[in-house]
């Protein structure tokens, strides 16, 4: 099926817009968490994996430590190493190109260029790089205004924006909670992570409740 790289463009444009935007959450939570401006906006610009971000400067505002944070990070990035799998046959590129793909394979990146299948590869291809290009130009763009906006704020909990990270990961995993099931892996692993609090280090309790989700799933299994 034939497609007009048009509406290929309009599809990674909006989506690339859209999240693009929720950097500005990210930039006042670093600012939160008590980076700076610089280090907040590095922080998108060589990181650049959304949920991964949040997490650790989550774990960092909430006292933990380098390695706990870095822990979390790593746990949440490790789906972008599956998507690379699924990606790198499609991409087909070496060199820096190879290194500019990898860097841009996230979720919003690979779910536009899976959704083109129908219109050819020619348009999963454009959507792919349309969309991962499209969402690091905006996100690190609305980082640096979340940052230099919160900055201006003056202290950050006066502004309740240490609740930044907590309500961004709200807004990241309720859409996903599609059924009763996935809702009870939620539930039970937010209550396990409260239960443990008490006894293990900041950083510690999110890592932990892994755990939960991998007991489900092999029990689904």
């Amino acid at each position: 099926m034939t497609i007009a790289p048009r509406e290929t463009s309009r599809d990674a444009f909006s989506v690339a817009f859209t999240v693009g935007t929720y950097g500005v959450a990210f930039g006042a939570a670093g600012i939160g968490a008590g980076f700076s401006v610089l280090q907040t906006c590095l922080f998108s610009l060589l990181a650049f994996t959304g949920a991964s971000q949040f997490a650790a400067v989550g774990v960092m505002a909430a006292g933990g430590g380098a390695a706990s944070a870095i822990a979390a990070a790593t746990m949440l990035g490790t789906r972008n190493a599956l998507y690379g799998l699924q990606m790198a046959p499609l991409v087909r590129v070496k060199g820096f190109r190879r290194v500019a793909a990898a860097h841009l394979t996230i979720d919003e990146s690979t779910g536009v260029a899976l959704a083109q299948t129908s219109r050819g590869t020619h348009a999963m291809r454009r959507g792919f790089w349309l969309t991962g290009i499209g969402v690091y130009l905006f996100w690190n763009l609305f980082t640096l205004l979340g940052a230099i906006g919160a900055k201006a704020l003056g202290n950050p909990a006066s502004w309740g924006l240490d609740a930044a990270v907590p309500a961004a990961f709200l807004g990241l995993l309720w859409p996903r909670l599609t059924t009763t099931f996935l809702r009870v892996v939620a539930a039970s692993s937010m209550a396990f992570a409260l239960l443990v609090t008490p006894w293990l280090p900041a950083g510690l309790p999110i890592i932990a409740s892994a755990l939960v989700a991998v007991v489900f799933g092999w029990r689904e299994r």
